[in-house]
């Protein structure tokens, strides 16, 4: 069978990674966590005290980052696993910040499409089908509502064993849409020839079969 690029952008908490990776998994195919990259940047500079909101000091960070990942979905930084804290919400605001300077996003942007040149991937983030891979040939655009975003990153955050307050996890994710949407680099916005998938009232399974429908008819027309 054939096998195609598959691009999933959608805001925050809107569960495209955990779809992401279970579609890889039944297809075969490599997954590749962009988000999880920012968030490697993100953590990076808070854990060596580096000014946000420097982008000199920032840029000059990038070269003593290494981001790898393995075919378990576990991210490395400079050799460290880092899966599981990066999910953290300070990490997730500061990946927003660090993804609006143009100097971080041509650096992850030029790994991803490496990574990506293989064919058989599928990517999430913010831009995947607007900037990282314009050709990609299924363009999926993943939303849900803020309520139902913050429950899910709620339960998350429980079994990861972190701070799970709902309220702040839902300012957080109303303060991440904002800033994703509105930064001048490469904003979170629908690619115009992709399918929006509306996950507000599904499960899991619901959705994962709906992308399997998606990608089996987008390989009958390529």
């Amino acid at each position: 069978m054939k096998k195609i690029s598959i691009a999933v952008d959608g805001p925050s908490a809107a569960g495209k990674s955990s779809i992401a990776k279970i579609v890889a998994k039944r297809l075969d195919y490599i997954y590749i966590d962009t988000g999880a990259m920012y968030r490697c940047v993100g953590y990076y500079c808070l854990e060596n005290n580096i000014d946000l909101k420097d982008e000199q000091a920032v840029s000059q960070a990038l070269k003593q980052i290494k981001i790898e990942m393995d075919s378990n979905n576990h991210i490395f930084l400079n050799g460290q696993d880092v899966s599981q804290v990066i999910r953290q919400d300070q990490v997730s605001m500061s990946a927003s910040v660090v993804s609006s300077y143009q100097v971080v996003r041509t650096f992850l942007v030029e790994q991803q499409r490496q990574m990506a040149n293989v064919g058989g991937v599928i990517l999430d983030g913010r831009d995947i089908g607007t900037v990282v891979l314009p050709n990609a040939e299924l363009k999926i655009y993943q939303i849900a509502s803020v309520d139902t975003r913050a429950k899910r990153r709620y339960l998350e955050n429980q079994e990861r064993g972190l701070t799970a307050d709902l309220e702040l996890i839902k300012k957080d994710i109303e303060q991440r849409d904002y800033q994703d949407m509105n930064r001048d680099i490469s904003p979170l916005k629908q690619a115009e020839d992709a399918i929006v998938l509306d996950t507000s009232a599904m499960t899991l399974q619901e959705v994962v079969d709906a992308v399997l429908k998606l990608v089996e008819e987008k390989i009958k027309e390529v």
